[in-house]
């Protein structure tokens, strides 16, 4: 089993001065959900190389399980810091693909061409796309062959306007995902409290909240993959 993950290679929160990129939590659960299931991992970015990591991700209250075992782990450091250029991967190549979020991909996987391309990809040959937290992004720009947003219709989930006002972004995000979501026709769903974990599947979309729901994601399209 083949999944590629994509990362963001955006690095600045806007014009603040403070610096995002991926949230760790939402790469390493998924990473080792995936590498102790046996599968084949490839990591992309629109940049390749190094992705930036959200400094507040490392910060001691951001700390999980699996970001200490990433932490020692020299193989995941090694392969994390040669990331594919995204528009050298391509869909034929894997069975699924995952994209962690942090607010980096807000500004830079929303409207990527080669992100885009990717999905509308892997929607077409009838394999999953995953996405969690601020990563659902990436889906708002895709549409199918008549030209409909992909999510119209469609159960997702993703970071929540009251997520957001809680980490005091609102006005710094250049948009807010729920809302934009919603926009476009989505029937977003979300836990009962901020910040708990929250997963969902329609069809080949699986999208997970918040980066508690990164793990769970990650098993939901396992479990998807496995029939």
């Amino acid at each position: 089993m083949k999944i590629l993950m994509v990362l963001t290679s955006h690095d600045r929160m806007g014009d603040t001065g403070h610096k995002t990129g991926f949230w760790l939590e939402e790469f390493a659960a998924p990473y080792y959900v995936f590498k102790d299931a046996g599968v084949e991992i490839t990591l992309a970015s629109p940049a390749g190389g190094q992705p930036p990591v959200d400094p507040n991700s490392t910060q001691e209250d951001a700390l999980t399980e699996a970001t200490r075992r990433f932490e020692a782990d020299e193989e995941a450091h090694e392969q994390l810091a040669h990331t594919r250029p995204l528009d050298s991967v391509n869909a034929e190549d894997f069975d699924a693909v995952f994209y962690p979020g942090g607010h980096g991909p807000l500004w830079d996987l929303t409207d990527n061409p080669d992100s885009r391309r990717l999905i509308q990809a892997f929607l077409t040959a009838e394999k999953p796309v995953a996405t969690v937290c601020h990563a659902p992004t990436v889906l708002l720009n895709v549409r199918d062959a008549s030209g409909k947003p992909i999510v119209e219709g469609r159960r997702v989930t993703g970071f929540t306007n009251s997520e957001e006002a809680a980490v005091g972004l609102t006005e710094v995000v250049p948009h807010l995902l729920e809302e934009e979501l919603v926009k476009r026709g989505a029937r977003f769903e979300r836990s009962e409290g901020d910040f708990t974990a929250f997963q969902l599947r329609d069809g080949l979309l699986i999208t997970g909240q918040n980066p508690a729901s990164s793990a769970p994601t990650a098993e939901l399209l396992l479990q998807v993959l496995r029939g």
